[in-house]
């Protein structure tokens, strides 16, 4: 039945290829269009990913504030860069750094991966190990931290 379905589908699909004739192009690439090196292509995903966990889209729909402010006890305004309470909203900054540390965990990953590289000599092997650990490490401490600041009392002991 789905075999009948589909040769329907490509009956309709192919209706305006009966009627239409498409054009016999000579199109030939620039000179000056390279293919990119893997390094940038690396930069650019980096950086996007950078963006997007960073909540960019989220920052250019709802446009908040760079920080926040609250008051004191005292009456006294003072800057915060964590939007307590709130799990769907944030602050550009609290965005940034958060996105920051979503990076180095995810970099922390990468030179873990590159440790397995065959022919590395042994020191720098454990180097490496040791660097990723301490960046995979570190990212997931202060993402911790700055889960127990958004939401006070989760993840209390």
């Amino acid at each position: 039945s789905w075999h009948c379905t589909l040769s329907k589908m490509e009956a309709i699909i192919g209706l305006p290829y009966q009627v239409l004739e498409v054009p016999n192009l000579k199109l030939r690439k620039p000179s000056w269009v390279k293919m990119p090196s893997p390094m940038v292509v690396f930069g650019f995903v980096l950086v996007s990913y950078f963006l997007v966990t960073g909540g960019i889209i989220y920052d250019v729909i709802v446009e908040p504030p760079s920080i926040g402010s609250t008051t004191d006890e005292s009456g006294r305004s003072r800057p915060v860069a964590f939007m307590e309470y709130r799990v769907n909203g944030q602050y550009i900054m609290e965005g940034l750094a958060s996105s920051f540390f979503f990076t180095l965990g995810g970099i922390g990953f990468i030179v873990l991966d590159k440790s397995n590289a065959a022919g590395m000599p042994r020191l720098n092997r454990i180097l490496h190990f040791c660097m990723a650990f301490t960046l995979i490490i570190v990212s997931f401490g202060i993402m911790r931290m700055f889960i127990r600041i958004k939401i006070p009392g989760y993840l209390a002991e």
